[in-house]
């Protein structure tokens, strides 16, 4: 096999594979051998047909195709290493001469790595961010807490009040006519949930067991029931009971039975401890993210597209099989949504650019500040993976390989280098921002989400079914009468 690299424009290159005309003849074989019980030939049975005949009955190029996907498998990767360039994208193949008994030609466009002017990294500004833990967020900790361990008792001698769970009954009217999956019988609701459509569970704060009372609600104008969005509409809901959750008492015999501490106040110093380490945590990962953005904006890079593309396609993979582990495929997920793997692309193509801008930056502050991992570091990670499995260190750099290991010490000089950016940003009062009339327009857009640069992002669940129609938002229902 040889290898030849033609540069071309944006961090493009093109490589001409040429492969002996005796790997291709070994490559026509094996497909023969692979294909030649499909074949039928009168007077042989199946898979006694000598190869000669069937290329005489059904041409010369009929495992051609085969052996040109066998060449290229076998032969692309060791010309990507050959040609010593760092090839960054996904091959775009080409055949430029296949025929049996020459040599066989074929073309890859790939991109490579582009190069980056870096920017400032040193000394940059970042928002000072308060870790300080409050007494109040100590207890709001460890309430939450009591409440995971809190029993639920039925309530008979008062009204309903937020938090509570009912068991409601409900039939709903527009225009005083009753309408298709309004109406419910004993379905379950905690108050304050947001459940149901706005103001809806607002209304039956102060509602008594057994006597009926009327909702009045307006339907959002974006309902998923087009019939009825925007419209006014009236419940008549009973509440047929009342159940709260009852908090465990904060004392010690609490404290000594969840947790690992004998006294209430050792219990509380630990949860502050805690929280201070999640938001020192919380305040890193927004510094080093802050303090990448600056950077990326103060570099110069031109990615290539082909580079962003297979990017694009490594985030779809990841959602992809986050889907699997939830016991959902793609093609469900992209059915239930209307979605399709064309419309992901380009959704997360931002995303895409942003992973590849963070570490190509990181990338060239390691080569700036000729960053370094030992091979006690290496041996350290692969120990840690070695103690996960239960398995012995040779063992595990056994399974791993050199090209693992070196992508392994290329990741631990990239986050050496977000921790280098971190350490030297430098924090400043955080500015105070001005409420601005258009408070309205700002809460309906779509929240972002911190991006970590030394991981990867999460992508949204996918909705387990469609909603139902009025008045709940989700699609959970007992015994719901003309819900279809």
């Amino acid at each position: 096999m040889s290898v030849q690299v033609e540069k071309l424009e944006k961090s493009m290159a093109k490589l001409t594979i040429e492969v002996a005309a005796e790997e291709l003849e070994k490559a026509i074989q094996k497909a023969y051998e692979k294909n030649k019980n499909k074949i039928s030939i009168p007077g042989f049975r199946k898979g006694k047909a000598p190869r000669k005949l069937i290329e005489q009955m059904y041409g010369k190029g009929v495992f051609l195709e085969d052996a040109a996907n066998e060449v290229i498998n076998n032969e692309y990767p060791k010309a990507a290493e050959e040609c010593g360039e760092e090839i960054v994208s996904n091959p775009k193949i080409d055949v430029t001469q296949l025929e049996a008994g020459k040599n066989f030609i074929f073309t890859a466009e790939v991109a490579l790595k582009p190069p980056v002017k870096l920017g400032k990294y040193k000394g940059v500004e970042v928002d000072k961010i308060d870790t300080k833990v409050t007494a109040a967020e100590v207890n709001a900790e460890i309430d939450a807490e009591r409440g995971r361990n809190a029993r639920t008792v039925e309530v008979t001698d008062r009204a309903v009040k937020s938090g509570d769970m009912i068991s409601l009954n409900f039939e709903g009217f527009v225009d005083g006519e009753a309408f298709q999956g309004g109406r419910g019988e004993d379905y379950p609701l905690t108050i304050g949930s947001g459940a149901f459509i706005p103001g809806f569970e607002d209304q039956l704060v102060g509602a008594e067991i057994g006597k009926e009372v009327e909702v009045n609600v307006t339907f959002p104008e974006d309902y998923q029931a087009p019939e009825l969005a925007g419209k006014a509409a009236v419940f008549k809901c009973t509440v047929n009971s009342i159940q709260e959750k009852e908090l465990p008492e904060l004392d010690d015999e609490y404290a000594s039975d969840h947790s690992e501490f004998e006294t209430v106040k050792e219990y509380k110093a630990d949860v502050k401890k805690k929280l201070e380490e999640k938001k020192e945590a919380e305040a890193k990962a927004q510094k080093e993210e802050a303090a990448l953005k600056a950077v990326i904006e103060d570099s110069e890079m031109e990615l290539p597209e082909a580079m962003v593309e297979t990017q694009q396609r490594q985030i779809v993979n990841e959602f992809a099989q986050r889907l699997q582990y939830q016991g959902l495929a793609l093609d469900q997920y992209l059915k239930y949504s209307g979605s399709s793997v064309e419309k992901m692309l380009e959704q997360v193509k931002p995303q895409a650019e942003d992973r590849i801008k963070s570490r190509l930056v990181l990338e060239a502050i390691v080569a700036a500040e000729k960053i370094e991992v030992s091979d006690e570091e290496v041996n350290a990670e692969l120990q840690k993976m070695a103690d996960q499995y239960k398995m012995e260190l040779d063992k595990v750099k056994e399974i791993v390989g050199e090209k693992e290991q070196k992508q392994m010490r290329d990741d631990l000089a990239v986050q050496k280098a977000a921790e280098f950016l971190v350490e030297n940003a430098k924090e400043v009062a955080a500015k105070k921002t001005t409420k601005k009339a258009d408070d309205a327009e700002a809460e309906e857009a779509p929240k972002k989400t911190t991006r970590k640069t030394t991981a990867k992002k999460t992508t949204k669940k996918a909705d387990d079914a469609e909603s139902e129609e009025a008045p709940k938002k989700t699609t959970r229902k007992k015994k719901t009468e003309d819900a279809e």
